[in-house]
């Protein structure tokens, strides 16, 4: 092979690799469920970018956002979706799982008052103690009621969620040998 053919198939490499790193990176940054406010009735909803097109467009320049789905739609689905500015302007700031993580510093299991250090999203998830006493997973909580919910809710640790919607669940499985019943502290 002549050296100018490998110089060109190496430059095109180095090019296409660029191309995938831009891809790449923007479907990272705007994959995932959002909380925004609304611009039309200043109420929080639950949005998703379509971190697709976000990487495709990323080629050319600066990703183009759209919306893949709204907590609002379909009412509402002909909005011309003033709200992208807000994960233009912040995209980190309003994905919900950096919402929560950010929720989690700092507190202790309702139950069994365990700190909670850095949240592995991978691994062992949180969950959410509802003012009903019923602990539900993030992947429960719809993303619109997501600041109600941080409000009243208190947070959980992977361990004794699984504990309680075992005994909850399946309570003719569960033996309690502690000398009192485990409840949140109030």
């Amino acid at each position: 092979m002549p050296v100018g053919a490998a110089v060109v198939i190496a430059i095109a490499v180095v090019f296409a690799g660029i191309l995938l790193w831009r891809q790449a990176r923007a479907w990272w940054e705007f994959r995932g469920r959002r909380v925004i406010v609304c611009p039309d009735n200043r109420e929080p909803a639950g949005v998703e970018v379509d971190a697709g097109h976000a990487a495709l467009t990323s080629i050319l320049g600066a990703p183009e956002l759209r919306l893949s789905s709204c907590s609002r739609w379909p009412e509402r689905g002909g909005c011309g979706q003033p709200c992208l500015s807000q994960i233009a302007a912040a995209p980190e700031d309003c994905l919900v799982r950096n919402i929560v993580a950010r929720w989690y510093e700092g507190k202790a299991c309702a139950f069994c008052g365990r700190s909670f250090g850095l949240i592995e999203w991978t691994e062992a998830k949180p969950a959410l103690l509802q003012t009903n006493g019923v602990s539900i997973e993030w992947s429960e909580v719809p993303s619109d009621k997501l600041p109600e919910m941080l409000a009243a809710g208190r947070p959980v640790c992977f361990a004794c969620h699984i504990a309680n919607k075992l005994v909850r669940e399946r309570p003719e499985l569960v033996t309690d040998r502690s000398s009192k019943s485990r409840a949140p502290e109030t």
